[in-house]
């Protein structure tokens, strides 16, 4: 392996890392205020879908991208509603989400386009081209992304009452602090985050919309949020881990050293793997996936 394959897969692994990050980075915030979602691979999946129509319907990249963040944000108001004003179960929902999506991507892309399985996109983001492969400016927004929700989570007034209604509500509520609105708007923004994400890989990254696209990212980003400890800036270490990976395995597969489907497994084993050494080592917040209920 040369220098230039070095830099190759490196700034693969960082367009690679965008949809983990910024899916685990809403995880954290949405869990730091005690709401549990694993609907984040459905709403990747149907941001990517929708994202790609906004932006054919635009002519505009980026309108994609408001596309992915409006689809997310309409599922956390779904997911919100179930949970934190209905008081109900904050795993079911998020299998619901997923189920959808496996059925609604599937038949849209043949509705919508006539196509079946997959569709390229005519609209996607421009990015700066180098001999070593092309890096999106999202890269970089993502970065601030992360970096600004850490901030405002552990450095801010805001932040400190997001963390009161994930770790002791009651507390948090006899304070003046609304449970409800907290968590509600934690959510949104949390799917909202992951809406961007699936955005990202149709519109930006990847340039198709597929049926199978999202291809475990959802569950490998809620991972990540446990192997950063429910912290934003940590999450940026472990989505570059997964995209350098994810990178290292496209790298390999044209060189025939071990099969192809060996070579796509790795990126997910290697998740297996750091999850594994954590376990038992993680700490939720208190009250994370309880419904909050006023005496």
């Amino acid at each position: 392996m040369d220098v230039g394959s070095i830099l190759s897969i490196l700034i693969t692994s960082l367009m690679a890392m965008v949809p983990i990050v910024l899916t685990s980075v809403g995880a954290a915030w949405s869990e730091r205020a005690g709401v549990v979602s694993i609907g984040y691979e459905g709403v990747l999946l149907m941001s990517a879908f929708f994202g790609g129509i906004m932006a054919e319907l635009t002519g505009n990249a980026v309108m994609g991208l408001v596309g992915g963040i409006l689809t997310g944000i309409v599922f956390g108001i779904l997911h919100g509603v179930l949970t934190v004003y209905l008081k109900g179960d904050h795993v079911i929902p998020g299998i619901g989400i997923n189920l959808l999506a496996m059925g609604v991507v599937p038949f849209g892309i043949l509705a919508y386009w006539g196509t079946a399985g997959q569709h390229q996109m005519a609209v996607t983001m421009w990015h700066w081209h180098t001999k070593y492969g092309d890096l999106s400016p999202m890269v970089f927004i993502t970065i601030l992304i992360a970096v600004v929700t850490w901030w405002v989570l552990f450095k801010t007034p805001l932040g400190l009452r997001v963390r009161a209604v994930g770790e002791n509500p009651e507390a948090a509520d006899a304070l003046g602090i609304s449970v409800e609105k907290y968590r509600f708007w934690s959510t949104v923004y949390g799917h909202a985050l992951a809406g961007l994400g699936g955005a990202f890989m149709s519109v930006d990254w990847l340039g198709v919309v597929q049926k199978t696209m999202s291809g475990g990212r959802g569950f490998i980003a809620l991972a990540n949020m446990v192997f950063s400890g429910w912290n934003p800036l940590i999450s940026l270490i472990g989505g570059w881990l997964f995209g350098f990976f994810d990178a290292l395995a496209t790298w390999l597969a044209p060189q025939h050293i071990i099969p192809g489907q060996f070579i796509r497994m790795l990126p997910y084993i290697m998740t297996l793997i750091i999850v594994a050494g954590i376990i038992g080592k993680a700490r939720p917040p208190k009250a994370d996936g309880k419904p909050y209920k006023r005496e």
